[in-house]
């Protein structure tokens, strides 16, 4: 790969292949201060986005037994699986307005919401208030900051892509860990009331995004869609030709997206996220009926978060030299095997040990198909293969956790059973789209 690279001259099939590799230079380092900028701002704003997201469990607690006692756990769930809805649903449209335009746009428009948002839930006191800034205004501001940000890191990566993804997404599981002890100390150690809690996190991500707006800027040799030169070319005499090419690269360029191998992603993904996300909800919960205080309850969500990073750091260094979609299809068959056990620990120090082990093993999923999608893409559409990997899985991520809160009311070994179920039908899927890039077994893919 690397001989081919430095070669001045490449045949139009490689030209499609390798476009990123041939302009990414492998012989300079990936690494330099303008895409350590961009990886760092990458990941701050999964901290704020994704990150604020997997501290749900916290909320979710919270509110059953402080704020909204009167809501069933399926009705609160809600909240939380309305925010991740818009944040994976939204990530299409999101993409294609990066795409477009310049990733400052969307992210900015992001920050706006997001920050409004969280403002919006320090004064909120009935439950629909709750879900229309919760969750429904903050998720909208996560898809638009999230999308973009997560495009453009790869542009600066070819051959430690998932490495860098990795990093980039580590960022979310941070905030997993993060958020969850700042409520806690704030609302239990320190006494501070609920309204001042939020509002000092809304303060805090107001700083945060504002360097993530800063940050987040596409490479210098990025060029512009064909779109762009060939309208200067409509003001020449010949505009015949020119007019009807701005069309034809366009639907190349998305039907280059529609293979075997990113169908069966997609699918594989949106099974998988029916029960993906019980866990980060309902660890907590469970905890409780263990006889575990509330506090230390909300610690497991940020022991599962911290084995997260790991989960997606790591595994990412080797994926890069082993292949993405293999490691992504072991990540997603472990998570299943992990979450067939749920209902087996019974007690704390069990708890503890289960925690980190379901968010190491799933921790690669959320980075590793983000870098599957781009090894798909070009360029020009990179952030739209993004998009709708995430928009994909924004229907099952959406019922996934309300259906979980109902399976609560049977036992928890029926939703460990249904979350694990899906995680398995959802690695099989995955494993097919590994298969239609090479059905070696043992093949780098």
């Amino acid at each position: 790969m690397d001989n081919q690279d430095e070669k001045p001259d490449l045949d139009s099939a490689s030209a499609q292949t390798d476009t990123m590799v041939t302009e990414a230079r492998p012989q300079t380092s990936e690494f330099n201060a303008r895409s350590i900028l961009v990886l760092a701002s990458s990941a701050l704003a999964l901290f704020c986005t994704a990150g604020f997201i997997n501290a749900f469990g916290v909320f979710q607690t919270y509110y059953t037994i402080h704020y909204l006692p009167q809501e069933s756990a399926f009705d609160i769930s809600w909240i939380g699986s309305m925010t991740t809805f818009l944040f994976f649903g939204l990530g299409f449209p999101a993409g294609l307005l990066s795409d477009k335009t310049s990733p400052m746009v969307p992210i900015s428009i992001g920050a706006v919401c997001q920050v409004v948002a969280v403002f919006m839930i320090s004064l909120c006191t009935k439950y629909y208030q709750f879900f229309l800034a919760q969750g429904v205004l903050l998720g909208i501001g996560m898809a638009l900051i999230t999308i973009p940000t997560t495009s453009v890191a790869p542009l600066y990566f070819q051959r430690n892509r998932a490495f860098a993804q990795g990093i980039s997404v580590a960022g979310s599981s941070l905030g997993g860990v993060i958020w969850p002890i700042i409520l806690d100390q704030m609302l239990n150690a320190d006494n501070v009331s609920f309204g001042w809690t939020i509002r000092s996190v809304g303060f805090m991500q107001l700083l945060f995004l504002a360097i993530v707006v800063v940050g987040v800027r596409r490479p210098k040799a990025f060029k512009p869609p064909k779109k762009d030169v060939e309208d200067q070319a409509e003001t020449t005499p010949e505009t015949k030709e020119p007019e009807q090419q701005p069309t034809q690269p366009k639907r190349n360029r998305l039907t280059h997206l529609w293979t075997p191998s990113f169908f069966f992603l997609c699918s594989g993904l949106a099974i998988f996220y029916f029960g993906f996300f019980a866990p980060f909800f309902y660890v907590s919960i469970y905890a409780i009926t263990l006889g575990v205080s509330e506090s230390f309850s909300i610690y497991l969500i940020a022991i599962l978060n911290a084995a997260s990073s790991f989960g997606r750091i790591l595994p990412g260094f080797i994926a890069d030299r082993v292949g993405h979609f293999n490691i992504l299809v072991t990540s997603m068959f472990m998570s299943a095997v992990v979450c067939f056990c749920w209902k087996g620990v019974d007690n704390v120090a069990g708890l503890v040990v289960w925690s980190a082990m379901y968010g190491f093993v799933s921790g690669a999923v959320l980075s590793l198909q983000i870098a599957c999608a781009s090894i798909v893409a070009t360029k020009e559409t990179m952030g739209a293969a993004i998009g709708i990997v995430m928009a994909s899985i924004a229907l099952t991520a959406l019922f996934g956790t309300p259906i979980a809160g109902e399976l609560v009311k049977s036992g928890y070994l029926a939703l460990s059973m249904f979350a694990g179920a899906t995680m398995l039908v959802g690695a099989v899927l995955v494993l097919f789209a590994r298969l239609a890039r090479n059905r070696k077994l043992l093949a780098k893919a």
